[in-house]
């Protein structure tokens, strides 16, 4: 079965930096949507300071990633890149579930 969602190499990496600097009982980082912005839907990591029964896990790269139970379905074949420019870096996710992204590319919709 292939993963709900992979990492690229500089995901993976900046995973590591951000683990590398959190609070010791941080397990790894949490990836989960929530309603709300211009499309309908957005993105949330933060971390997961425990995990929950319900709680997807990957493990990639070196990492863990605990994907929250309701967003499985939002997130099925997604990439999760990270992308640093000059004035600014983010985690990306490259979903091909999306069927519209706002344009400031903080939110998106899936039909």
């Amino acid at each position: 079965m292939n993963p709900i969602i992979k990492l690229s190499d500089n995901a993976a990496n900046r995973i590591k930096e951000i683990m590398s600097s959190a609070e010791k009982n941080a397990l790894g980082v949490r990836v989960s949507v929530k309603s709300g912005g211009c499309a309908g839907m957005s993105y949330v990591m933060e971390y997961s300071k425990e995990l929950n029964p319900t709680d997807e896990v990957i493990e990639d790269k070196g990492v863990k990633v605990f994907i929250d139970s309701a967003a499985v379905m939002y997130l099925l074949g997604t990439e999760m890149d990270y992308k640093k420019e000059e004035f600014s870096s983010t985690f990306v996710f490259n979903n091909p579930n999306e069927t519209e992204r706002c344009g400031c590319g903080e939110s998106f919709k899936i039909d």
